[in-house]
């Protein structure tokens, strides 16, 4: 089981912008902020990759600034919201115009240079290969002193194993 470490603050600031936002609209108050708005997220965690969709809408890709680094991504753009609402005679027109950032900290670390990227209808999905380290692997556990001898004939082949390893990697 992976433990994965909560960020609470970005949550419990998004959580009290909202709660200002409700009770200004309540009151008739107009918003001067315009950073009031950071994308929602998902990561889903594959054997090899880990997969992170934001949901973007209403901004071009063109508008869209994304940094990986190996432990976390910043995904920052410019928003656009459009308003109107029309009552007894009387037209108003909202727009508002700002950026937005958010980081997100990865639960694995990734390889920063392969990530591949799709932006389609408002959904921003990266595609993050997780450094080999990071990737699940089966070590077999022996119990008893009968099988000391066969845990270290596994650990033996484990060291030949990551020997070939690296001197395919240094012939590359």
């Amino acid at each position: 089981m992976r433990i994965v470490h909560l960020q609470p603050f970005p949550e419990m600031d998004n959580l009290r912008r909202q709660m200002e936002r409700m009770f200004d609209e309540s009151a008739g108050l107009e918003r001067k902020s315009d950073t009031d708005w950071t994308p929602a997220i998902e990561i889903q965690e594959r054997e090899t990759s880990l997969i992170l969709r934001a949901e973007i809408p209403g901004v071009e890709s063109k508008d869209i600034d994304i940094q990986v680094a190996r432990e976390a991504v910043s995904i920052a753009g410019k928003h656009r919201y459009e308003k109107k609402t029309e009552e007894k005679g009387f037209f108003r027109s909202e727009l508002r115009y700002g950026s937005f950032q958010r980081t997100i900290s990865l639960p694995v670390a990734v390889e920063n240079t392969q990530v591949e990227a799709e932006f389609k209808n408002g959904i921003l999905q990266l595609t993050l290969p997780k450094v080999q380290e990071a990737r699940h692997r089966v070590v077999k556990v022996c119990l008893g002193a009968e099988n000391q001898e066969a845990l270290a004939s596994v650990e033996a082949n484990t060291q030949s194993e990551s020997n070939r390893e690296q001197t395919a990697n240094s012939n590359n």
